[in-house]
């Protein structure tokens, strides 16, 4: 039996080509693999002596030659194949264990050359994995240094590995190199500006009992790549398995809790927060979180951005919960959480660091993808429309609501004070059912002046003004439409005309002469 061996990852190869010699296997092995195994005292072939051929062009060209290609691919229940293997004096190779050059890990060098990444595409060892792989039945293949302990001990009990491991070898050696051809038409379609064609790797993270709904089945998978504020790479500490629904709350929580760098809590219950707020510490954010509505948080889900204490845990323990994230809780907040069993406790990272990450939402047949959105736009003085003016701690609050609304499903309205939630109306088909929403919760909170109040809504009308002014609300800041100020502004530096009703109505001329007709 023989088995050639090409290592890129070199993790526990030498151990693996001694256990193949120990077991009476031939080892082949090419240029740095050959070098490692022989200089560590395993007996080895080199490729060149197996192909009559020296390896060429730097290395490029080594195991392309049909001594490899016919020892892997014929098949040893066909006449025909083993004649034309006797007639070319080429033997059968029994095993080929092949991981490729660093493609990934060469273009995540900040400022890598293109030269750099094509000298890192593996041209013979995608072709030995997939040759050896196609015949599976006969040969063992291997792309993981995981498997290698496994595969000796199967060798040892019956001479070879079994049938059923080399086919799930074989699906995992083409499960590799698709994600290694991917990766690389990836990269090279992004140097030549093509953008037809969108390919993604996620790995699986775990099966879920059940997805949304008990009926509906669902898996949870995650980048290749680890990025910060993902629950796909979050640590639980504590409590049962996450559920489909407890996934997409926390992804939610995660989003808000990015927007902040002073300390800062949230409870968010259906993808929407109900009570968020800063404060000097993680104690006192929670503290007004909560109280900004004890209601809706049985039940919901925590985030911060602080190392959660045994002080903030002594508050949070006596709450119904389904889970609480932060970037770490210290020993004593884990002692006194941990003892209630069910409790999801996730560390999660909050570097926020370079990034440039994707947001991909299906649709039925089709998929939406966008840049996160990462970036929320400072709320300034010079944006209010009114003679009055918003004092400091008012420019603070505005900002706060603003960076909180955005994460609000529309139509979205947030009342705010000093620096936390009163009232969140979210999701209604109207502006004026949002604005009551949240504007009757902070006046059952007690809260009758001062409040400002941030809006995603569009305002054709004065109905919502009239309404939060009627609540207390000082100040209201709105956008519903990315630079629509600045679009009026430079109309009105080109003399454009501005159009002073609602476009859906088709002609003010026809609106009026039809109302003159039926006063007539």
């Amino acid at each position: 039996m023989r088995a050639l061996i090409s290592v890129s990852d070199k993790t526990g190869v030498v151990e693996f080509a001694k256990g193949l010699r120990t077991l009476g296997w031939e080892v082949i092995a090419t240029g740095g693999t050959m070098k490692l195994l022989a200089d560590s005292g395993v007996e080895v072939i080199n490729i060149s002596d197996v192909t009559g051929f020296p390896e060429i062009c730097d290395g490029r060209v080594k195991t392309l030659h049909p001594n490899v290609h016919g020892g892997l691919l014929a098949r040893r229940d066909d006449p025909e194949h083993l004649k034309a293997l006797k007639d070319n004096h080429i033997e059968f190779i029994d095993m080929v264990c092949v991981n490729l050059y660093p493609f990934r890990e060469t273009i995540s060098k900040p400022g890598v050359k293109m030269e750099d990444a094509i000298e890192n595409i593996d041209i013979g060892g995608p072709s030995m994995l997939r040759s050896a792989a196609k015949n599976w039945a006969d040969v063992t293949v291997v792309c993981d240094p995981a498997d290698y302990d496994a595969i000796l001990d199967e060798i040892r009990a019956g001479g070879n590995t079994e049938k059923a491991t080399r086919l799930k070898l074989s699906a995992k050696a083409y499960t590799h190199t698709a994600e290694y051809d991917a990766m690389i038409a990836a990269y090279m379609r992004a140097q030549a500006g093509l953008n037809e064609k969108l390919f993604l790797e996620f790995d699986l993270v775990q099966s879920l009992r059940y997805g949304e709904n008990p009926h509906q089945s669902a898996k949870f998978y995650r980048e290749g790549k680890e990025v910060p504020y993902s629950l796909a790479f979050a640590r639980q500490l504590n409590g049962k398995e996450l559920s489909y629904n407890n996934i997409q709350d926390a992804n939610a929580a995660l989003c808000i809790v990015r927007e902040f760098d002073k300390p800062f809590c949230v409870g968010l219950k259906h993808m929407n927060p109900c009570g968020a707020a800063t404060g000097k510490d993680v104690v006192e954010a929670w503290t007004k979180a909560y109280e900004a509505d004890k209601v809706s948080i049985f039940g919901g889900i925590v985030a911060t951005n602080c190392t959660v204490t045994r002080e903030a845990a002594e508050l949070m323990k006596p709450i119904f919960l389904e889970i609480i994230m932060a970037p770490k809780f210290d020993e004593g907040a884990l002692e006194v959480l941990s003892a209630k069993k069910n409790l999801r406790l996730l560390e999660v990272s909050m570097d926020k660091g370079d990034v440039d990450p994707k947001q991909y939402v299906s649709v039925n047949g089709g998929l939406l993808v966008q840049d996160l959105d990462v970036a929320t736009k400072a709320v300034t003085a010079d944006m209010c429309v009114t003679k009055a003016k918003p004092a400091a701690e008012q420019m603070e609050d505005l900002n706060f609501g603003w960076h909180i609304v955005k994460h609000v499903k529309s139509n979205a309205i947030v009342a705010v004070k000093d620096g936390r939630t009163l009232g969140v109306g979210a999701g209604q088909m109207n502006r004026i059912g949002s604005a009551e929403i949240a504007l009757k919760q902070a006046h059952a909170a007690g809260v009758t002046e001062g409040l400002v109040l941030a809006s995603d809504g569009f305002f054709p009308f004065d109905d919502c003004v009239t309404l939060a002014a009627e609540y207390g609300v000082t100040f209201l800041y709105r956008d519903f439409r990315p630079l629509f100020r600045a679009g009026q502004e430079r109309a009105r530096e080109l003399g454009m005309y501005i159009q002073k009703y609602c476009g859906c109505v088709f002609s003010e001329e026809e609106r009026y002469l039809k109302a003159k007709k039926i006063l007539r």
